[in-house]
């Protein structure tokens, strides 16, 4: 074998090799069971009350169950400082871990036995309480993800992450519309609850993550509020910390409020099961892993602030895709090329948008700051979703509700841009990605 032949053999190894670390499939397995509880109270939901005869508003508002997962910030820090008994030897993340894995199981299997024709106030609760256990359940897994990643991995285990995100959520999704098809919602929803698993083997597999050993004292008052206020006392006191929030809040307004109608907008074209099955999640399971890809590709040729950038403006227009289906009907081809732009758009900027927002974490919080990241990365829009999203449609037609989402989508890009030209961007890192800025110094110099 020649010198040429071995080099080019080494190449694809190097290129394949961040993949196949045991960090990145572990972040892998993270996200399979990060991203069923989204799909169970998302659109998988946003069908069942459609199907049963629930109308918009009453469908739109249940988006509020997703608030909860805004809300996780404030008790964030149990997860990184209060010792379980008894399963605490396990260790703390481990212990955690198993913990709100059999809360997201017991939440789920609730939510698959009520009905909703019969009883929308119990519907309510149960689909807060998956929205509790899945946001419960999402603190230690990001935890456990950016404290199991090394610096360099952050960009390719954000996309394993995703990856398994987009495969929980999607064969959630499709396992739930499939059974309940032949055998009801009840047993759609059983059948997924177990989706959990792979997180919690991950665990009990790798052991407490190694970039950060949590230490569990005995605390009295003033070492308790210590314990919440210093996770956000650290990260306001850096330069930039209020814009770097206010982008965090922002950038993301648009995206949310359409995705979370999009299941509303296939019901009144008159879209099948199997057809929402075989091009929503189908199709745009395929294209979100392609996009994925294309998203860690893009953060390790153009790195953070230029792949982030593209990423705001390719998910801001996607929007236009689900404007034109509107208006085209009931299109097999309209709706594969909509969710087909869409779902590479959203795989590209889950990659780099959340490479990002690990990278803001100081090791020594990590619970608790990326569960601020988070939660402040789609209050807004679901919050607007929840509340106005219904009754736009009504007021406005589908189509110039998609476009107004696509207006939405620009101060994020506006104030990421300016953060970018000013050095806030780097300035605002955390210890979590170190050694970013100075990777992005390198090859911009």
């Amino acid at each position: 074998m020649d010198a040429q032949s071995i080099e080019q053999r080494r190449g694809v190894w190097d290129a394949v090799k961040p993949y196949v670390e045991k960090e990145s499939l572990a972040a892998f397995a993270l996200g399979l069971s990060s991203g069923f509880p989204y799909a169970m109270i998302g659109a998988t939901l946003t069908t069942r009350l459609a199907q049963d005869g629930i109308d918009k508003k009453t469908v739109t508002a249940f988006t509020l169950a997703f608030l909860v997962y805004n809300l996780k910030v404030f008790w964030a820090w149990i997860i990184d400082g209060v010792r379980l008994p008894v399963l605490g030897s396990m260790g703390q993340r481990v212990s955690w871990m198993m913990v709100c894995g059999l809360f997201v199981i017991a939440a789920v299997l609730n939510l698959a036995f009520v009905d909703p024709a019969a009883d929308i106030s119990a519907t309510v609760i149960a689909a807060i309480l998956v929205g509790v256990a899945g946001a419960s359940f999402d603190i230690v897994i990001d935890a456990y993800r950016i404290e199991t990643l090394k610096p360099y991995q952050l960009g390719t285990g954000s996309g394993m992450s995703q990856y398994g995100w987009r495969i929980g959520s999607a064969g959630a999704g499709a396992l739930a519309l499939v059974v309940s098809a032949r055998h009801g919602w009840s047993a759609g929803y059983a059948a997924c609850a177990f989706f959990a698993l792979p997180a919690m083997l991950t665990a009990m597999v790798l052991g407490e993550p190694m970039r950060r050993k949590v230490v569990v004292e005995k605390r009295g008052v003033v070492e308790v509020w210590n314990s919440i206020a210093g996770p956000f006392a650290e990260f306001f006191r850096r330069n930039g910390a209020v814009l770097v929030l206010t982008f965090i809040l922002v950038h993301k307004i648009g995206d949310t409020l359409a995705n979370l109608t999009f299941r509303l907008l296939f019901d009144d074209l008159k879209f099948s099961n199997d057809e929402i099955a075989l091009y929503d999640v189908g199709l745009g399971f395929w294209a979100y892993l392609i996009g994925v890809f294309i998203g860690g590709v893009a953060f390790a040729k153009m790195g953070l602030k230029r792949s982030v950038l593209i990423s705001l403006i390719l998910m801001g227009a996607s929007n236009l895709s689900f404007a034109a289906l509107a208006a085209a009907g009931h299109s097999n081809w309209g709706m594969a090329g909509a969710i087909g732009f869409e779902n590479i758009a959203s795989g590209y900027g889950g990659v780099v948008v959340i490479a990002y927002f690990s990278a803001l974490c100081d090791l020594r919080y990590t619970a608790a700051q990326y569960a601020l990241i988070s939660a402040a990365a789609s209050v807004v829009g679901r919050l607007l979703t929840g509340t106005t999203a219904g009754a736009l449609i009504e007021a406005m037609g589908y189509v110039n509700f998609y476009l107004l989402t696509t207006v939405a989508s620009l101060p994020g890009i506006v104030l990421f841009w300016w953060m970018c030209r000013t050095g806030l961007v780097d300035q605002a890192m955390g210890t979590a990605g170190e050694d970013r800025a100075e990777l992005e110094a390198d090859q911009s110099s």
